[in-house]
């Protein structure tokens, strides 16, 4: 029996920077003695429109209805990824990252942790935009070179360059 070549399928996933302020949420985990920190997001299922996805995430993850923003989600990013990890065969992963804000309020009503089946328990953090640039983000985003929360970006910038095992170690 051969093995599945990597990266023969594609998976897409969703996410959000979710801002209050200038702070972002994020989910902080201890994964091989190291701290990693995951934009709230998750797979879109099959068949599933973009903004669904992105809204029933959130809710699972966060207990947030993106009804409550301030705003609607604007896409931000895309990060091709095809990056090897242990287990079973990796897939390519497009992260299609979005960004929303929301009031102190709504901020105060969201889940203080995160449960998920393959990574465990994680914790919700709010990190000021700023410090976000040494830590071990996933997907690893220019979060801190957003001049502001809000700042309109070139479509030409949303593409990130690619992610891959020359530039990014799967913690």
């Amino acid at each position: 029996m051969n093995a599945e070549a990597p990266f023969h399928r594609i998976k897409i996933r969703v996410a959000a920077l979710i801002f209050n302020g200038d702070e972002i949420a994020l989910i902080k985990r201890v994964k091989n003695g190291t701290e990693q920190y995951t934009v709230p997001g998750g797979n879109v299922d099959p068949g599933e429109p973009l903004p669904a996805a992105l809204a029933r995430e959130l809710k699972e993850e966060l207990n947030l209805d993106v009804d409550q923003a301030d705003a609607a989600p604007r896409f931000t990013w895309l990060l091709d990824a095809m990056v090897s990890r242990p287990g079973s065969t990796p897939p390519r992963k497009l992260h299609m990252v979005f960004r929303l804000s929301i009031s102190d309020h709504v901020r105060g009503t969201l889940s203080a942790t995160e449960h998920d089946d393959t990574a465990g328990v994680g914790e919700l953090v709010w990190i000021r935009r700023q410090e976000t640039k040494d830590l071990a983000l996933f997907p690893p985003v220019p979060v801190a070179d957003l001049t502001t929360p809000a700042v309109d970006l070139d479509a030409g910038a949303a593409l990130l360059p690619e992610l891959n095992d020359s530039n990014y170690r799967w913690i």
